[in-house]
């Protein structure tokens, strides 16, 4: 049962990586390429897309933070599961703290302030994710 926790945490994990970074390089820069005119519509169409592309995949990988936390074997493996835990803390606070509320600013229309702080803080969860892929990496590597 843990090779397979660790397998599908691994696979949510990396999956999300591959998303933020895609995000972080292309997706968001390209916002203030939109224009004034529809930003407000494209912004609200962003928002409702992203939760399918993200919510699935970071349900799974929540669940399998827990799981691998309490399953974990040994000492060195639940230390793992706990910086991996930390770090998804940080994405989350992050999320909730800067990224909702610069996009819900954006969806009023374009604001670069707005922009600027949402790539400025997005970078934190694109770090945070990454260190969790090597991470969960780390875990399978012990396996």
């Amino acid at each position: 049962m843990w090779s397979t926790v660790v397998a599908v945490h691994l696979a949510a994990t990396w999956y999300l990586v591959g998303l933020i970074w895609t995000i972080q390089v292309v997706h968001y820069p390209s916002f203030s390429s939109i224009g004034e005119e529809g930003y407000a519509s494209f912004q609200t169409s962003h928002m409702n897309r992203m939760g399918g592309v993200v919510g699935p995949a970071w349900l799974v990988e929540g669940i399998t933070v827990l799981a691998v936390f309490f399953l974990a074997p040994t000492g060195t493996d639940r230390l793992i599961a706990t910086a991996g835990g930390l770090l998804e803390a940080i994405a989350i606070a992050v999320t909730v703290g800067a990224s909702i509320p610069a996009h819900e600013a954006l969806s009023r229309g374009f604001d670069a302030n707005a922009h600027r702080r949402l790539v400025r803080t997005n970078w934190w969860r694109t770090a945070a994710w990454t260190l969790r892929g090597v991470l969960a990496l780390l875990l399978v590597l012990r396996l």
